[in-house]
Order: structure tokens, then C-alpha cells, then sequence
């Protein structure tokens, strides 16, 4: 029946399959991550960036800053990471199955492109349904 489905609507089920996909993503984002951890970094690299900006000339204090941004950047990749370990493998068997399931239809050079961009487009929407900015 799926099988059918993209046969016949091939743009359709891409989209329908890519919406899906970054439900799934952004699900598994939403309850892994620490939100207000998270948010704490980029607000600490933000105002570090500022303070990057305000001494330009002076190469002794942007290095003592890019010092202190590079320490966040260890926590920062364990925080991302966890979620990456649990989508990866689903991610991998998806795409080995679309592939050969899209290679057949009308889109068949296209359709990883059709799926990247609505990808994007649902990407962005639903994280700031769930708040994941």
C-alpha cells in the first residue's frame, strides 16, 4: 500500500515522509535534551561573541575569550549527541529503504532534494512548536 502511494505521489509522500521523519527528530530533541541548560550556553556564547566584537584590537583578550567559549564546547556536543545516538540507526535503515523505494518514480533523481527542503521548512516550524530555538 505505502509502496503504492509513492508510486503514485511521489512529491506528496516525500513531503508526508519528511514531515514524519522530523516529528520524530524533534520529538526525541524535545524530551533528551536539557532546554534550559542549553539555552544557558548559547546565551553564555552569545554575550561572549559581543564581547569579542568590543575588542577586536586587542588579540590578548579575544584569545582569553575564544579560551572561554571553547570550554562550553565539549558540553555543548555531549548535549546534541545524546539525541543523535537514538535517531541515527532508524535514520540510516529510513534512507535505505526510501532510496530504493523513490528510485522507480517520477522523482527519482530528485527526491532527496525534495526531502532536504521540506525537511528544513519542517524543521523549522516545529521547533518553535516544541520550543527547541
Amino acid at each position: 500500500m505505502i509502496t503504492e502511494l509513492i508510486q503514485s505521489y511521489p512529491r506528496i509522500s516525500i513531503i508526508v515522509l519528511s514531515l514524519i521523519v522530523t516529528l520524530f527528530i524533534t520529538i526525541v530533541n524535545f524530551f533528551m535534551l536539557d532546554r534550559k541548560r542549553m539555552k544557558e550556553l548559547r546565551e553564555k556564547q552569545k554575550r561572549l561573541k559581543e564581547e569579542m566584537k568590543k575588542f577586536r584590537d586587542n588579540p590578548e583578550k579575544m584569545m582569553e575569550i575564544n579560551k572561554q567559549m571553547l570550554e562550553d564546547f565539549p558540553e555543548q556536543m555531549r548535549h546534541s549527541f545524546k539525541p543523535m545516538l537514538v535517531t541515527i540507526i532508524p535514520l540510516l535503515i529510513l534512507f535505505s529503504w526510501l532510496k530504493s523505494n523513490f528510485a522507480s518514480t517520477a522523482i527519482a533523481s530528485t527526491w532527496f532534494w525534495w526531502y532536504i527542503g521540506a525537511s528544513i521548512i519542517f524543521s523549522i516550524i516545529l521547533r518553535k512548536i516544541f520550543g527547541l530555538q
